[in-house]
């Protein structure tokens, strides 16, 4: 534990109307609204909690809407700590999963971690913030402590939590591992003596965890603030494993293209949630507007937050380029063979396709193309004999050059 001094920061902007939108603007819940904007108001600098279980390597615009909360935070002069959960992703997070979440090793977490900081530095200034891992406090617990820590929560509890209910009555295990997930992200709070913590609405229990915990640790208890969800690019829930993610270190051309490829009913919600402009704004994008143009303004838009407004313009002018007039964009991949080599084989190699039975999808249905002579490569025993430049599906591209 360390001492914390309060004070009031000259620092702190307490501007009512940007309060108001830090506790209105794709908010799900505050918990407890009148007591966390009276803190705002009072030009105290608060202590403001996020963390993040590294569980995959990279960060999707969906997770960013949470990180961008604390930006506004931190742009109102608070303190801001980003925990990583490099303890909490050993025993895993049980919310809003209806099975047992596997354990992740060691390893898997540290490779997780190698592109961490810099991706959460594309969202928040990392000179000003608090950037801890928990393994700092949580690996030093001994069976004492965590027996203390355990008394502050009843099976009762747990037990009634939504997902933990719908899986007893279905008579689906549920490890004590899961059990102790909450106690642990609660405890994380204790640590850094958080004012407020923020994070996603399925969140909820584990947030209200950590002030029962202070409680218990005779601390004040935080508040709460969850942001809504948002989903994938293709109506479903946001999941890596469903492809329907954008990264936030995905290339701008790949990012510019997920997003022209998107549902247009979610156009919405992603101007709202993943971007800067003001609710007048975006009304100006969407009302009248063909859902083409509103994507492409949403793609510039997108794109220039995590790069840069030239990067957004020359992501556009590539797709243009590509889609509307049929052309090789700038950055198309260039490949080098020696003699002929079956298209399949080089596709699967360089990464444009995952298997043959993709690869055998994209033939029958007519998405592989020969740029030049914009006929589609039906054949899957089609072999490359001399340089061609081919398009996979509506964003990949191929320049093979032919050595003999």
């Amino acid at each position: 534990m360390f001492t914390l001094f309060r004070r009031k920061n000259k620092g702190i902007v307490t501007d009512k109307k940007k309060i108001d939108e830090i506790l209105t603007r794709g908010v799900e819940d505050i918990f407890i609204k009148e007591e966390l904007e009276k803190k705002l108001l009072s030009g105290r600098q608060l202590r403001v909690k996020l963390g993040f279980d590294p569980t995959g390597s990279k960060i999707h615009i969906g997770r960013a809407i949470i990180l961008r909360k604390l930006r506004d935070f931190q742009k109102l002069g608070h303190q801001i700590i980003f925990i990583i959960g490099d303890f909490t992703a050993l025993i895993g997070d049980p919310s809003d999963k209806l099975e047992k979440r596997p354990m992740l090793s060691a390893d898997q977490i540290r490779a997780n971690l190698k592109n961490y900081k810099n991706q959460v530095g594309k969202i928040i200034d990392l000179n000003t913030s608090e950037f801890r891992f928990n393994s700092g406090w949580l690996s030093k617990l001994t069976f004492k402590e965590i027996t203390e820590l355990a008394e502050s929560f009843t099976v009762q509890q747990m037990s009634n939590r939504r997902n933990f209910k719908e899986r007893l009555k279905n008579g689906q295990d549920i490890s004590l591992r899961e059990f102790m997930y909450p106690l642990m992200q609660g405890y994380d709070s204790v640590e850094v003596r958080a004012d407020v913590e923020i994070g996603g609405f399925d969140q909820l229990f584990n947030l209200k965890a950590g002030r029962i915990i202070q409680k218990h640790f005779k601390q004040s208890e935080q508040d709460i603030l969850t942001t809504k969800m948002l989903e994938g690019t293709d109506g479903r829930k946001m999941s890596t494993s469903w492809g329907n993610v954008i990264n936030i270190t995905d290339e701008p051309n790949d990012m510019y293209g997920k997003i022209m490829a998107m549902k247009d009913e979610l156009l919405p919600q992603y101007f709202l949630l993943c971007t800067d402009l003001s609710e007048q704004e975006i009304s100006k994008a969407l009302d009248g507007v063909h859902p083409k143009e509103a994507k492409m303004r949403l793609a510039r838009e997108i794109v220039s937050i995590y790069y840069s407004k030239d990067l957004a313009k020359k992501a556009e002018k590539n797709f243009v380029d590509a889609f509307s007039k049929g052309s090789v964009p700038d950055n198309i991949q260039e490949i080098v063979i020696i003699g002929d080599l079956p298209l399949v084989d080089i596709a699967i190699e360089n990464k444009i396709v995952s298997s043959k039975s993709e690869f055998k999808r994209l033939a029958q249905e007519g998405g592989i193309k020969d740029l030049e002579t914009d006929k589609s490569i039906n054949d899957f025993n089609y072999v490359v004999s001399a340089s061609q430049s081919i398009r996979f599906g509506k964003k990949k591209f191929m320049k093979i050059s032919v050595k003999k």
